[in-house]
């Protein structure tokens, strides 16, 4: 049951938000969860600022998780994360935060796992 909230201060085309909903399908993999299982959000043109600058390329990703995965797993993720954004959105790596929450309880279909 994982969730990811991906922010940007740039545009995301149909085209691209299909390009990196795919490659994060593939990627949740890496921490034992499975795309039939994922939900995506994507918010383009937010008002990011990093080290007080908003006019770089920047991206705030949340990775909500029912339970846990190992510190491996979210390296891993955090480098296909990174890479699908630069990639698609030509986001540097430095101006991508990733942040992961890890939830004991999670609600679906009108009760919790």
């Amino acid at each position: 049951m994982p969730f990811i909230h991906t922010r940007v201060n740039r545009p995301i085309s149909q085209e691209a938000e299909k390009k990196l909903a795919k490659d994060l399908g593939q990627a949740i993999n890496v921490l034992g969860k499975s795309e039939s299982w994922l939900m995506l959000q994507f918010e383009d043109n937010c008002r990011l600022y990093f080290k007080g600058d908003s006019q770089k390329p920047l991206a705030f990703v949340n990775v909500k998780l029912y339970g846990r995965a190992s510190t491996d797993a979210y390296n891993k993720l955090t480098g296909k994360i990174t890479a699908m954004l630069e990639e698609t959105l030509s986001i540097p790596a430095d101006g991508i935060y990733v942040e992961y929450e890890e939830t004991p309880h999670w609600g679906w279909n009108g009760s919790n796992f």
